[in-house]
């Protein structure tokens, strides 16, 4: 399980604050130091053009797998964004078979009940570092092969390829996060494995080079995320438990 620093933070002013220039995940940086090694090599063939555009791939690699310092809102409904982007779907859906089987692990999500799926979509000019939505136990980890289509469509929830991941608050609050590939998307990364304790924005894993986030809220919680917003993980609030209201917004 990774490490969380714990820096508390206030609407009063209490905290720290202050720019940094974010770290680099350490699953990315052998594939800088691949690229690094080659614009090196480049230069010392003498292949200035080649030098180049390994220097600019190293400089991409490394943004991609940055890992930012983010700030979690506190609060025992707070549901919060698990990736960075932009919010293409959000729909009423039966929960992924995978959340809805019986075993060992624990009491799985309810099969015959809806509940709201909000999708974010990750390009990869996005933060890729995923984030728990809420506190809990990781209860199952479920790892599914498939497909490569546009993680933006609809039908990539069940196709493509993708990891379920099941929160056990331990109150009988359970939410359900996927992680799905996409067109560019070629592997799951998790940090986290059953039966791990995770805080409430903590990191449970990547996915590399661009691909999109399921969150699935319980019956009776709407979203406070508008179809289009950008929300970023472990800071947005995208629900709170037991809430249902309907929001309207603006595009401008």
């Amino acid at each position: 399980m990774s490490r969380m620093t714990v820096d508390i933070s206030d609407n009063h002013g209490h905290g720290s604050a202050g720019w940094s220039l974010p770290p680099v995940h350490p699953e990315g940086r052998k594939f800088g130091l691949i690229a690094a090694a080659l614009a090196l090599a480049a230069v010392i063939i003498g292949w200035g053009w080649l030098a180049w555009t390994f220097a600019i791939l190293t400089v991409c690699i490394l943004a991609f797998f940055r890992d930012p310092r983010r700030v979690t809102p506190l609060g025992d409904d707070l549901v919060v964004a698990p990736a960075d982007g932009l919010v293409t779907l959000i729909s009423k859906v039966m929960p992924p078979r995978e959340l809805c089987i019986e075993d060992a692990g624990g009491p799985p999500l309810p099969a015959d009940t809806p509940v709201t799926r909000v999708s974010i979509f990750m390009s990869v000019f996005d933060v890729h570092i995923n984030r728990a939505p809420i506190a809990g136990t990781v209860q199952r980890l479920v790892y599914i092969p498939g497909r490569f289509v546009n993680a933006e469509l609809d039908k990539a929830s069940e196709e493509n390829e993708r990891q379920h991941i099941l929160i056990d608050r331990g109150n009988g609050l359970r939410i359900g996060v996927t992680q799905i590939a996409g067109l560019v998307a070629r592997r799951i990364v998790p940090f986290v494995k059953p039966g791990d304790t995770i805080a409430c924005g903590q990191r449970f894993g990547l996915i590399r080079f661009g691909s999109r986030v399921d969150v699935y809220l319980p019956e009776g919680t709407d979203p406070l995320v508008l179809l289009g917003q950008r929300v970023i993980a472990g800071e947005t609030i995208l629900a709170r438990i037991g809430r249902a209201q309907t929001l309207e917004g603006v595009g401008q």
